[in-house]
């Protein structure tokens, strides 16, 4: 019997490397998920979500409430204009109301926009705006709202109603 001193020893060899590479592969890749999960940021995930489903009851109440009260209106943006005709058919119209100008993405765009009218005609200025925008319409003690969505400026009116609730 004879022994090949030619015969590499086992870490010289390639097999050994690639069956050890496999598991250290996943070894790595599993430190690497860990620290993906402990830097990145939550974003969609509320520390407040009990405050948010009491303020969802909030606004499914207010729509509820404008359908209620039969309330409509048809907004008009017109050369730095913004004109609102509120109908209804349960309540004398306020003598003021807010409008909110919501930007889908950017919250530093948002408007707040108070108008000012009688008879449910109500009138204020602003300035140019451009994109998609959620309209959101509701009086001074917050009883009801009516929302829409426009897209400036190849929209210049929109109609506002009352979302209705899914059952």
């Amino acid at each position: 019997m004879s022994l090949n001193k030619s015969a590499l020893p086992w870490f010289r060899q390639s097999w050994p490397w690639f069956l050890l590479s496999l598991p250290a592969t996943a070894v790595i890749a599993g430190f690497i998920t860990f620290w993906l999960a402990v830097e990145s940021d939550d974003g969609l995930v509320a520390d407040d979500y009990y405050k948010q489903g009491l303020a969802l009851q909030q606004s499914i109440a207010r729509d509820k409430e404008a359908t209620r009260l039969g309330l409509a209106a048809q907004l008009r943006f017109d050369n730095g204009r913004v004109v609102l005709n509120l109908s209804s058919a349960g309540m004398a119209a306020p003598n003021a109301v807010f409008l909110s100008l919501i930007h889908p993405t950017r919250p530093e765009m948002d408007r707040a926009i108070s108008l000012v009218g009688d008879n449910g005609n109500y009138t204020a200025s602003t300035d140019a705006l451009d994109g998609r925008w959620q309209v959101l319409l509701e009086d001074e003690s917050r009883a009801w709202r009516l929302t829409g969505t426009i897209d400036l400026p190849s929209e210049t009116e929109v109609r506002l109603a009352a979302q209705t609730p899914v059952n």
